[in-house]
């Protein structure tokens, strides 16, 4: 059985979350492949998921933003932008939660609250399984 995973934007542009065991993730990214981040991370997505997926079921038009964890060293935060009918994201990656590495910031083109609320949900429905 795969396992569960995620990936948002395009050819150009994205990001990809891919659990590797219990509370395991792979998380990569790359930007036009000049700049890309690909790390492990330990952490619990299901709260994460169910979080952005209450944004998407009731979208209020406004911008909202998710962090993967709580607190300053996170690996992953995602600040969504209204666009049209759906949303841009704004990705912050921070290699293993740590102050002392660089961190990648890129934008993902808008994407559909449709799409990605399809996406979302079937990355949910794995992670309860």
């Amino acid at each position: 059985m795969d396992q569960p995973r995620i990936r948002l934007g395009n050819d150009d542009v994205w990001l990809e979350l891919a659990r590797t065991g219990a509370d395991s993730w792979q998380i990569t990214a790359d930007w036009c492949s000049w700049l890309t981040a690909d790390f492990t991370a330990d952490l619990s997505a299901g709260d994460f998921v169910a979080r952005m997926l209450s944004h998407l079921r009731a979208p209020s038009g406004g911008r909202f933003s998710a962090a993967v964890t709580p607190g300053r060293n996170n690996p992953l935060t995602l600040k969504a932008e209204p666009v049209g009918d759906g949303f841009t994201f704004f990705v912050r990656l921070t290699p293993n939660g740590d102050d002392d590495v660089c961190h990648l910031q890129m934008e993902i083109d808008p994407i559909a609250t449709v799409e990605l609320h399809k996406a979302f949900s079937a990355l949910h429905a794995a992670l309860v399984v």
